[in-house]
């Protein structure tokens, strides 16, 4: 731990950046193993109380982001998400996180943010970063806008969610800067199976790794703040089967497009 708290020391001094990657190759003899730098990395950051990039030593980032915003890197370099931080500028409505990189990918390439001009996608590629889950949070404070997500009618998405929501508990200690408890729950959900009768050879039983992780999510101590979500959870053990986003595109094609998140946006179809 004092090797790599001195690490983080250098770097603070110099006001420069390092990945924890970067910081494993240094001295793999005396780490042993990358998983031993993670750990060490967000034991300090508990110790001192201060988020991790306050240590100056940052994650690979694994999210993905596009819309109706743009921003200047602290190194002048000017990113518009439009076309591929200490100033930040859009004039979106709303953020749609997404669970999946592949359903983040149809969506560019059926043209939504063409549809929709003033909104902002950004996905972290299943259970999420720390970088994106930063970056959320960073789009609320600075916007005030509304902050929907879309992910699988399942027992792991619905855990996905509550994470941007509520957090994770080994970042416990820095849900202040990483969560967004206004967050809505945009789709899909498990009552939208049956409103949108989607064929039952569409769907997938639920396991018993899903059974138990629905059963924990309803004993976490924010169930009571969420009784509508919950209330989802129950519809999906009661039918005994999940829904992949995907599965949508069993009513057509870009069904998930033209329909789905145009109708909820516009009709208010969230929980």
């Amino acid at each position: 731990m004092l090797s790599l708290m001195s690490e983080c020391y250098k770097l603070v001094q110099s006001n420069t950046f390092s990945t924890k990657r970067d910081i494993y190759y240094r001295d793999p003899q005396l780490f042993g193993s990358q998983s031993v730098v993670d750990e060490l990395a967000d034991n300090i950051a508990c110790m001192l109380s201060v988020p991790r990039h306050h240590l100056h030593l940052l994650a690979t980032s694994k999210g993905c982001l596009a819309g109706d915003l743009s921003f200047i890197e602290m190194d002048g370099n000017c990113v518009d998400c439009s076309t591929t931080t200490t100033d930040i500028r859009s004039e979106a409505k709303f953020v749609l996180i997404v669970e999946k990189d592949a359903t983040f990918q149809k969506l560019l390439d059926d043209g939504l943010l063409k549809r929709i001009k003033n909104c902002i996608i950004i996905t972290g590629k299943g259970f999420p970063d720390i970088n994106t889950r930063m970056m959320v949070r960073k789009l609320w404070d600075c916007f005030h806008i509304p902050i929907f997500g879309l992910v699988d009618a399942d027992p792991h998405g619905i855990e996905i969610l509550c994470v941007y929501k509520f957090g994770s508990k080994s970042y416990s200690f820095d849900s202040h800067n990483l969560t967004v408890p206004s967050i809505r729950w945009l789709g899909v959900l498990p009552s939208d199976i049956k409103h949108l009768q989607i064929r039952k050879e569409s769907l997938i039983p639920l396991t018993k790794a899903d059974m138990d992780k629905a059963g924990e999510l309803i004993k976490r101590p924010y169930y009571k703040q969420i009784p509508a979500w919950m209330k989802e959870i129950q519809i999906l053990l009661t039918s005994g089967y999940k829904a992949e986003i995907q599965t949508l595109t069993a009513i057509s094609n870009n069904f998930l497009t033209d329909v789905y998140i145009l109708n909820k946006i516009q009709h208010g179809g969230w929980i």
